[in-house]
């Protein structure tokens, strides 16, 4: 008995230690619960209780190079409607379907779904702010406003086949929008919720707001004035001309930052399902390739003046209207002719026998090599959207012929992007640098600048000597040349125009054209270059002389406050030939006496102003040229 005592008591003392420790542990777990897993623990939790109605950051801004608005966003709430805090849906349905005149069944049918929270999309998503505070005024139970944005453009339909657009999440569909969406995308914030399964609000938790971010800022190379310019010039020249297209490209030749970028037909990026993919998809200056045609004469010139194989005074070339090479002949577009040339006349006439000569001075391996050094047939590097490579003869298949055809244009296809990259070159002493449209991307919340592109200079093609001398022979071709149309008095425009036939499957199509000019002011140091194409004028003379250089010359002309671009003395005369209006220099008539300018006889008309005895101001002023027609206003004083 004894023994069975003993026994007993040993078994209940370690029975008790048992006890003690269970109940140890469980203490100890609770305090781990309790204090080192409740964070955690609570998270878990509340992501079971939490119900989130979503209030979207705004997405980035887009903005030219002076901060100036081109792409931002406006409020457009959208509903959410939790099931289990309103039974009554047909009520519901009713006041929804009335405040935004929607289908009443649509929106039923979205109420009853048996989900925990409805988004009521598409019939109250982006709804008005007005539709929204009617909506929330009703406080009907369970229906909530989520924070919603909408893309908004303060300036219409500028810059938008560059620009893209948004879908129905906001997310990049097209364009810059599309390209750089991972940057201008906002991380959502949101109201959060607790409730029980049926909706009832949890007493002992509460509501919280979730943190969001806003997308950063992009800002581009553009300017939002020149831009302005070069749209109002391209839409005046679809409805004179009744063109297929237009295109336009304005770009800083010293850095390679575009200033504008313009393609016609535009559209409404808010309405981009109304018009054709084909519009919204096709940023022309970068995606279209085509024959050059005269333009691209820039670049034999460039190479033929490198090498030493011309001199542009002295040297001189004879036009008999066409040149025969392997027995094909070549046509000059003056069938008759322009006769005895110096090679700086060959330039201003756009000759193209004079070109094929040049050519073949150069030789093929030299002219191809040069071509290739300037960009050509590869792709600038502009990370633009779309922007293809052109097409170029390989070296085996680069002929006589096709060397010759090569020389003043045509048989290549280039994009528009490239001619700008090359001219750029030509132009700013030889320094070949990559074009680009997005000079930073900005915190939109801290305004840091979290990247900034600089200009890359890719090769020195040319020499600054070569440079001078192809600038000074461009300045001649508006002065005295094909480009006298681009001629702006004392902006000391260069350029050259273009013509090239269009080609379907293989052949030239008759009568259809692209004509363009490339400009830059001033010639003898550029800080702006342009460039205009036009596709298929219908109601005019089909040349690039006729209708892009004035296009361009205007352009020039309007964008030079905005460069600070000022008006010299020095400037090569405009020659004058049959047709043109006939024009004066102003002279100097301040401090001049009434009777001493009458005296003179002067062909324009004058209108006087004020009272006294001599002129103390007049515009336009002194050594402006104005046609033979136009007036002058004088202002007398003491």
């Amino acid at each position: 008995m004894k023994w069975v005592q003993k026994s007993s008591k040993n078994r209940l003392t370690w029975i008790a230690i048992a006890f003690v420790l269970y109940g140890v542990a469980i203490f100890v777990k609770l305090l781990y619960v309790q204090i080192v897993q409740y964070d955690e623990l609570s998270t878990l939790a509340k992501e079971n209780w939490d119900r989130e109605i979503p209030f979207n950051a705004e997405r980035g801004e887009i903005v030219d190079r002076n901060g100036e608005v081109i792409v931002t966003n406006a409020l457009a709430p959208t509903l959410y409607f939790m099931p289990a805090q309103n039974e009554n849906k047909e009520q519901v349905a009713d006041a929804i379907s009335e405040v935004l005149n929607k289908d009443r069944t649509q929106v039923l049918k979205k109420l009853q779904q048996r989900i925990n929270l409805v988004k009521l999309a598409p019939e109250a998503k982006n709804i008005t702010y007005d539709e929204a505070i009617t909506l929330q005024q009703m406080q009907i139970p369970g229906l909530y406003s989520g924070i919603d944005y909408v893309r908004a453009y303060p300036n219409g339909n500028l810059l938008s086949r560059f620009l893209g657009f948004t879908g129905v999440d906001n997310q990049g569909l097209a364009g810059i929008e599309y390209e750089y969406n991972d940057i201008l995308t906002s991380s959502s914030a949101a109201i959060r919720l607790y409730t029980d399964a049926k909706g009832t609000p949890l007493d002992h938790v509460d509501d919280e707001w979730k943190d969001g971010k806003d997308g950063a800022t992009l800002q581009l190379t553009m300017d939002i004035e020149i831009q302005k310019i070069v749209e109002r010039a391209l839409s005046q020249a679809m409805l004179q001309y009744d063109a297929d297209q237009a295109l336009a490209i304005a770009m800083d030749p010293n850095s390679g930052e575009i200033l504008a970028l313009s393609s016609f037909p535009t559209y409404d990026p808010t309405n981009f399902s109304e018009v054709d993919s084909s519009i919204y998809n096709r940023n022309l200056p970068v995606f279209m390739s085509y024959e050059p045609g005269s333009t691209f004469k820039i670049i034999t010139l460039s190479a033929a003046i490198e090498e030493g194989v011309v001199d542009m005074e002295h040297d001189e070339f004879y036009d008999q209207g066409y040149t025969m090479v392997e027995g094909a002949k070549l046509r000059c577009w003056n069938r008759s002719g322009h006769k005895h040339q110096t090679f700086s006349e060959v330039v201003q006439n756009s000759c193209n026998p004079g070109f094929v000569e040049l050519g073949q001075r150069l030789g093929p391996d030299r002219l191809l090599d040069y071509i290739h050094r300037f960009g050509f047939g590869k792709k600038t590097g502009s990370n633009i959207a779309g922007e293809s490579s052109g097409i170029l003869f390989s070296r085996e298949g680069f002929g006589p012929v096709e060397q010759a055809t090569t020389s003043f244009g045509q048989g290549i296809s280039v994009t528009p992007i490239q001619q700008m990259q090359a001219v750029a070159a030509v132009i700013n002493g030889g320094t070949l640098y990559q074009p680009y449209a997005v000079s930073k991307i900005v915190d939109s919340q801290t305004k840091e600048v979290i990247k900034e592109q600089q200009p890359i200079a890719k090769a020195q093609v040319i020499s600054e000597e070569t440079s001078e001398q192809v600038r000074h022979a461009l300045e001649l071709v508006v002065a005295n040349g094909s480009g006298r149309q681009a001629y702006r008095d004392g902006l000391r425009i260069a350029g050259k125009t273009g013509t090239a036939q269009k080609v379907e499957n293989g052949r030239y199509k008759e009568g259809d054209y692209i004509v363009s000019f490339i400009g830059f002011a001033p010639a003898n140091d550029p800080k702006i270059l342009v460039y205009v194409a036009i596709d298929h004028p219908k109601s005019a003379l089909q040349f690039g002389s006729v209708i892009a250089a004035p296009i361009v010359g205007q352009i020039i002309e309007d964008a030079a406050p905005i460069l600070q671009i000022e008006k010299q003395t020095e400037q090569i005369e405009r020659r004058y030939v049959w047709g043109d209006e006939l024009t004066e220099r102003i002279p100097n008539f301040v401090g001049l006496k009434k009777d001493e300018v009458v005296d003179k006889l002067h062909p324009y008309k004058i209108v006087w102003h004020g009272e006294g005895k001599s002129v103390i101001q007049q515009i336009p002023s002194e050594n402006s040229r104005i046609l033979q027609n136009d007036t002058v206003h004088l202002y007398l004083g003491d």
